[in-house]
């Protein structure tokens, strides 16, 4: 499966979200779960978060990075993403690198690296 984008996603691989989330995986669903279908969606791989402006994409990241995970990591000289990812979907590009993560220009999704695109999810998925 593949995340819809839009806007500006903030997205996190659910695999990292088990191991570095207070709770895990079930403690971020609670955390999220009025959000769900709203700005939050995910397939069997990511998390999708989002806004549309920078500044609140930005309070992501620090919220996330006080929680443990490293949003970036420098290889060769150059930033890239690591445990999270930035992405302007209205660009359908990360605003950094990001080796784990793939965009579909055909369905406009983000996928992981390795996994077969499948079908796009978002807010569709999750009704409220």
């Amino acid at each position: 499966m593949a995340v819809m984008l839009e806007f500006i996603d903030f997205i996190v691989p659910i695999a990292l979200i088990r191991e570095k989330y207070p709770g895990g995986w079930d403690g971020c669903l609670k955390d999220h779960a009025n959000l769900i279908g709203g700005r939050v969606w995910y397939d069997e791989h990511l998390f999708r978060d989002g806004a549309m402006n920078p500044e609140d994409i930005g309070y992501l990241v620090d919220e996330w990075t006080a929680m443990g995970f490293e949003p970036y990591s420098e290889i060769d000289g150059k930033m890239q993403w690591k445990d999270v990812c930035v992405v302007e979907g209205i660009f359908g590009r990360a605003t950094l690198p990001c080796p784990w993560l793939a965009i579909d220009d055909e369905t406009g999704g983000a996928y992981k690296v390795g996994f077969p695109v499948g079908k796009r999810v978002g807010r569709d998925l999750f009704p409220e």
